[in-house]
């Protein structure tokens, strides 16, 4: 007898997404009418609507929901001295224009469509902004990003950027090295993973507050210890030389650029150090097309889609995807064992 083992990725056909919900989306939300939560746990997920061909080319204006002018303190901040070793040579590909990176973004919070996003987060509120430290840490404590602002040098770095929808992008984050936040904080030797938590406040995000869909909210995320601490992965406060746009994580966000988007976590308001590997938001509500690695993989498709290539959003080439997104000399090590 022939016995098939399924693979990690692998996914049941009946859970795949039917191909008439990719194709005709308007339709599909108009039948949804007397349909329970149940039966939508796998239709609202990265690419369950669009798909990683979504080719909706971003609007030409430049995008609502950007900071307002800094504090005369906070406007010293920005633009931040550039890191030497991040810079435009490292990326291996043009940076890609601000337009598209504030008007492209994937933030469930405020809307599905990407392009919908900026618009829909005009009310989010994000001054003040405090972020609680929990967890195995010598000191627990909550602290006014202000303040932590003023703890830290910030640097700015060109990455790249990998959606798990298969569309990239390369843009200058500005911000702090998690590994120096992490030091300063100063977690007990016990704690092997870093849990981040967003913000809940369905009054200033339209999505949190729709009872139909079967979101687990507020988003979260887990790193190992030894990712968290990898030079790479930053806490950001800035994009472009400036403050950081409420579309794309403001006030401050995650950044993990060897991993899939969905990994570096917007609006921050807890960081939880703990001995046990935190669940995280896209592994909860479907396990079986999202890990909790979620390394940039080429070899390795989604349920869905191929992860082979990869979309540029500027210009709509077609490239190939690197391991690691091409960080492989900085995070290889990481996962040898």
């Amino acid at each position: 007898m022939w016995i098939k083992i399924p693979q990690e990725w692998e996914i049941p056909e009946r859970l795949v997404t039917p191909e008439e919900v990719y194709t005709q989306r308007r339709t599909f939300l108009r039948r949804l009418g007397g349909v329970g939560v149940g039966a939508l746990a796998g239709a609202w997920l990265p690419g369950g609507i669009l798909g990683a061909e979504d080719e909706k080319a971003p609007p030409e204006n430049s995008a609502e929901g950007v900071v307002g002018p800094p504090s005369d303190w906070k406007a010293k901040l920005y633009p931040a001295t550039r890191h030497a070793s991040y810079g435009p040579e490292s990326l291996g590909r043009k940076v890609t224009p601000e337009k598209y990176a504030l008007n492209y973004n994937n933030f469930y919070e405020f809307s599905f469509q990407k392009t919908d996003v900026a618009q829909n987060a005009t009310k989010f509120q994000i001054e003040p902004w405090k972020v609680e430290i929990a967890g195995l840490v010598k000191k627990p404590r909550t602290l006014d990003l202000d303040d932590i602002l003023k703890m830290f040098k910030l640097e700015e770095r060109l990455y790249r950027f990998r959606c798990v929808e298969a569309w990239a992008m390369s843009v200058p984050w500005t911000g702090i090295p998690m590994k120096s936040f992490i030091e300063k904080m100063e977690p007990l030797g016990s704690a092997k993973y870093v849990r981040l938590l967003t913000f809940l406040r369905p009054k200033e995000a339209p999505n949190q507050a729709r009872k139909e869909y079967p979101y687990p909210w507020p988003y979260y995320e887990g790193l190992r210890m030894d990712e968290a601490t990898n030079e790479l992965t930053m806490l950001a406060t800035g994009l472009y030389g400036k403050p950081l746009a409420k579309q794309n994580g403001a006030p401050v966000r995650l950044v993990v650029p060897w991993k899939y988007g969905f990994k570096s976590i917007k609006s921050i308001v807890k960081i939880e150090f703990t001995d046990k590997k935190p669940p995280t938001f896209w592994n909860t509500v479907s396990p079986q097309e999202y890990g909790f690695l979620a390394n940039v993989n080429p070899t390795v498709p989604h349920p869905r889609w191929s992860q082979a290539q990869e979309r540029l959003i500027e210009s709509g080439e077609k490239v190939p995807t690197q391991l690691y997104n091409g960080y492989q000399a900085q995070v290889a090590k990481l996962y040898s064992q």
